[in-house]
């Protein structure tokens, strides 16, 4: 009978301790396991906005650096990084490759206003995470309409205002010319400088659009100059943006010149553009210019020099587009870590909304913040002046403390 009891005494114990065990289990959705989680990426290496390839570049040389440093949590990362050509319909192909055959656990930094438009409403009906779009369209804020997509950069609205504030300041009585490349990325600059004019809207005296199609823009700036503007705001993705730079040179239009700052890369935009066409130009930046002198003893440049020429050997470390890259991966980076063993695609969203860190090539007084309310993780800008050799910082930095 003794014998009996105890028996059942361990069999009842070992129950117990496997129900304790199942209780701490590590949850997984499609795309993780014990070993690996796997997320996506779809970037333009070709196409006409292939100079963006180089954050897909980043990305994936900063998860093999994590990677050979033992991974996330003991997991390796598994970043797979797709080519959409910059075009939407692709975009729709890669997403559904990735999700419904790849099964990644989530999408993150996938590139491009209009890309990501297309694909907006099959992430969130799938319910899987869209995280730190690389754009900043201000449609990537709404935890409430849109729960499963989240932003990263600055919105492009806000980028507006702070330009037009600053032409309102310096020169009140500013003729604005504006190029604008034609769709919602386009567009939402275009509102932002509106409505950061106000009243004083009239001041925008010509606007002119492009498509991607097209091969340059030559004629559009000859009808600006052409306007009489002596205020010019270049709404365009780079191989425009080097154009329009390049152009006006040409025309012998000088206006004050105001570039949206993603096209503000040294190695993709202003080089190509011919750096001494770009004297002048002002844009905005949250990260640290790696190619400006001013940070050559900081810290945080530092350890990323370290890191690209680890990780990224050979490559221009003057090319902004690498830091892009470099910080998105960051908050892919501790959006894992900060999920643990609950690698549920709900847990991710969870982690991602519940962010709070910096990250060594911010700029001082910006880092990553979130909230279950506040889809964009950073929110804070600086103005800068091309000098011809790099980006010069100057001003406050603006947007919420």
């Amino acid at each position: 009978m003794n014998r009996k009891l105890t028996v059942l005494s361990l069999a009842a114990g070992i129950a117990m301790a496997i129900s304790a065990t199942s209780a701490f289990a590590a949850k997984y959705d499609a795309g993780a396991s014990d070993t690996e989680v796997k997320v996506g990426n779809i970037v333009p290496y070709s196409g006409p906005a292939s100079a963006y390839g180089n954050i897909g570049k980043a990305i994936s040389a900063y998860f093999k650096g994590v990677n050979a440093n033992g991974g996330i949590n003991g997991r390796q990362i598994n970043v797979i990084s797709l080519d959409d050509g910059y075009s939407p319909p692709k975009t729709v192909e890669q997403a559904r490759k990735l999700v419904e055959q790849e099964r990644v656990l989530f999408l993150a930094a996938t590139l491009g206003t209009p890309t990501n438009s297309a694909i907006h409403a099959y992430m969130n009906k799938k319910k899987v995470p869209h995280l730190f779009v690389n754009t900043g369209a201000h449609k990537w804020g709404d935890p409430t309409g849109n729960p499963w997509t989240m932003g990263l950069q600055p919105d492009y609205q806000v980028e507006g205002k702070i330009y037009a504030e600053h032409i309102m300041k310096t020169n009140p009585n500013a003729k604005i010319a504006i190029l604008y490349q034609n769709d919602d990325y386009g567009k939402d600059y275009v509102k932002g400088m509106e409505d950061g004019l106000g009243d004083k809207i009239g001041m925008i005296v010509a606007k002119a659009s492009y498509e991607t199609t097209d091969p340059t823009v030559s004629n559009q700036m000859a009808t600006l100059k052409g306007s009489g503007a002596d205020t010019f705001f270049n709404v365009t993705t780079p191989k425009w943006a080097a154009q329009a730079i390049k152009g006006a040179a040409e025309l012998g239009w000088k206006p004050t010149h105001y570039l949206n700052s993603v096209s503000s890369s040294v190695g993709s935009v202003m080089v190509p553009a011919g750096a001494e066409n770009g004297i002048g130009i002002i844009s905005s930046n949250y990260f640290k210019d790696p190619a400006d002198p001013a940070w050559a003893n900081d810290a945080g440049f530092i350890a990323y020099k370290a890191w690209m020429e680890k990780n990224m050997p050979g490559e221009n470390i003057a090319e902004g587009f690498f830091t892009s890259g470099y910080i998105h991966a960051a908050a892919i980076e501790k959006t894992i870590e900060q999920a643990g063993d609950n690698l549920t695609r709900a847990n991710i969203m969870k982690q991602a909304a519940s962010l709070d860190f910096a990250n060594g090539m911010l700029l001082p007084g910006v880092r990553f913040k979130t909230t279950a309310t506040d889809f964009f993780p950073i929110e804070n800008k600086q103005l800068m002046r091309w000098d011809g050799k790099s980006w010069a910082l100057f001003g406050d930095v603006l947007g919420p403390k």
